[in-house]
């Protein structure tokens, strides 16, 4: 959930640093801080404070130094405070270290400091590392490291320097992300790809278990046991202008606007008028278990309707932290579809490798490269490029668009779809990226529509069949983001329940875009009236009937009724965002939120 930096190299480390939180901010930015030694290699100096990378910045004097590492965090032990900002030191101020993760036995180790005479000065349980590291440190910061994280239990992704051992950074990782750059006689250390894009584009991916000591003249990584481990230099494919504004207020608004582009990209090599090739052969199995979290689940949710419907092949969607836990049933006749943008959600992660020890076929839809569910299983990427605010919006629509492909490939492999079937679709789908494109052009609608609901206290939004999951997306992005209420439900539930929600004026969002339900949302939406709500219709250009039921219509182009919730989805990112901006509310960075939850 943090973000961790590092920098060693002929520059100077400080504004290197800030500027790779700042890129990592959308990480954690509950505090940060920065630990550089100094240019006589006889000290450690440290800034930290509760509050943005800014504000670090702001009261951060000149620290002198090539070589350094950097935080921000994400609390999960210990509020947001100076004090449990990290950088952590150990007893004599000598060594520092930063950390993404949860040291799982920190109370058990933390006790036995303490006696020993180990003074504590924050609540974390990243603390107790660089005092574990002192006692086992003899002049060799790599093997006090190594020592040390055989006592560890949980994850982490680490990053640490010493006064004693100079000239160097030692990184180590489980169950983390952690990347290594390799600029022009420069390293630079992030939890993210992303963050480092504007220094270089060659990487390396560290793995599970490994241990790496970087020099000014280069790297050395071996496993927890000290065995070499040699490592693929990678070339990351993303433009660095990807992670930049390029001149929106918010990355956010710009993910958005990229749609028309990622899902062009999400497309490309994969249609034709060939039909849908999505270059490797589809499993033969009995059964989909899709596993998620957050926005990816609703997603999931959607691969339901369109798996059942396009290949006729039954499917569950489980949430990925509940999955895990509950003895899955499942074997070598289930395909698993694990859905995850950053590819390194914890307990995504640890439902497929659940899945994969019980015998059942894997699949990650993922947006991240080199992400660790790469690792795991076979992948279908979304290629939606690095997606900064922390609200997803252009990685959910390609992962929909990837679970059409998967869908109707799926369904001709089974023999469900004729040709004639596919290609009739995979028209539809080449109009896609035009018909989101149509959506955003009419944006300036949509914001005004935001704007007489800002002051909103609840909203309610319902749908029906595989709009249903838009829905819940869309209540998802307006709580995320404005922090009013926002409750998704399936429009026939109304009278089990949300009926006792509606009175005069809570406004209500009501997916009815042209389908085989659509004279059913019609009646539910009379119903939400006759009680006196607000509704917003979300409906087809074409729809001349539904403005006689609803206060105000928010259109999408004519398109496949499998196709129209992508269209929907955006119509409610974009309303989310207005509605949020209008309430002056801190967009790409909401409260207690982060992007990428690599912890439990």
């Amino acid at each position: 959930m943090c973000g961790i930096v590092g920098y060693i190299g002929t520059s100077e480390a400080m504004p290197v640093l800030f500027d790779l939180l700042k890129k990592l901010e959308y990480r954690g930015y509950d505090s940060a801080g920065i630990a550089i030694l100094n240019n006589g290699n006889d000290e450690i100096r440290t800034s930290k404070t509760e509050g943005s990378v800014d504000d670090l910045v702001s009261i951060t004097p000149d620290l002198g130094g090539h070589i350094g590492i950097g935080h921000t965090r994400w609390a999960t032990h210990g509020k947001p405070s100076t004090r449990n900002a990290h950088p952590h030191s150990d007893s004599t101020g000598r060594i520092a270290f930063v950390h993404n993760g949860i040291i799982e036995n920190y109370t058990e180790i933390k006790d036995k400091l303490i006696k020993s005479g180990h003074e504590f000065k924050s609540e974390t349980d990243t603390e107790v590392l660089p005092h574990l590291i002192e006692e086992y440190y003899d002049g060799d910061l790599e093997s006090a490291v190594r020592s040390s994280l055989s006592m560890v239990r949980g994850s982490y992704a680490l990053a640490g320097i010493s006064v004693d051992d100079p000239g160097k950074i030692v990184v180590a990782r489980k169950d983390s992300p952690l990347v290594i750059g390799l600029g022009d006689g420069d390293f630079f250390v992030a939890s993210d790809v992303s963050g480092i894009l504007k220094y270089t584009r060659d990487v390396i991916f560290m793995n599970d278990g490994e241990i790496g000591v970087i020099t000014d003249s280069g790297i050395n990584i071996t496993t927890l046991d000290g065995v070499s481990v040699e490592k693929k230099i990678e070339t990351i494919e993303w433009d660095p202008e990807a992670a930049e504004k390029s001149g929106y207020e918010h990355f956010m608004l710009k993910e958005i606007f990229e749609q028309p582009d990622t899902i062009r990209d999400t497309f490309s090599g994969r249609i034709s008028a060939d039909g849908i090739d999505l270059g490797a052969a589809l499993p033969n199995v009995r059964r989909v278990v899709i596993i998620a979290c957050g926005t990816s689940y609703h997603a999931g949710l959607f691969g339901r309707y369109v798996l059942e419907r396009f290949a006729r092949i039954p499917v569950d969607v489980e949430i990925a932290s509940e999955f895990r836990y509950i003895d899955p049933i499942v074997d070598c006749g289930d395909l698993v579809i694990a859905i995850t943008q950053s590819g390194e959600t914890a307990d995504t992660l640890a439902a497929i490798r659940e899945a994969g020890s019980k015998g059942s076929q894997k699949l990650g839809i993922v947006n991240a490269l080199g992400s660790s569910i790469t690792r795991e299983c076979q992948c279908l990427f979304t290629r939606a490029g690095p997606e900064i605010g922390v609200a997803a919006t252009k990685s959910f629509t390609s992962q929909l668009a990837c679970l059409l492909l998967l869908s109707v490939e799926l369904g001709k492999a089974r023999k469900m779809l004729s040709t004639a079937d596919v290609n009739d679709f995979v028209y539809e789908l080449k109009q896609m990226s035009g018909n989101i494109q149509r959506v955003l052009n009419s944006a300036p609608d949509i914001r005004e529509c935001a704007k007489m609901f800002a002051d909103a206290e609840q909203f309610l939004f319902m749908g029906r069949g595989a709009n249903y999951p838009a829905a819940l997306e869309g209540a998802l992005k307006l709580k995320e983001i404005s922090y009013i209420p926002a409750e998704g439900f399936p429009a026939g539930e109304l009278k089990h329940g949300p009926l006792a929600l509606i009175y005069d004026g809570v406004p209500v969002v009501a997916i009815a875009t042209r389908d085989a339900v659509y004279e059913k949302t019609l009646g539910n939406i009379k119903e939400v009236k006759a009680r006196g709500a607000t509704v917003i219709g979300i409906a087809n250009e074409s729809d001349t009937e539904i403005a006689k039921y609803v206060d105000y219509v928010l259109r999408i182009p004519d398109t496949d009724p499998w196709i129209a919730p992508v269209l929907s989805s955006v119509v409610l990112q974009l309303f989310a965002y207005y509605v949020a901006y209008h309430r002056g509310c801190e967009i790409d960075k909401p409260r207690n939120l982060a992007k990428s939850v690599t912890v439990e």
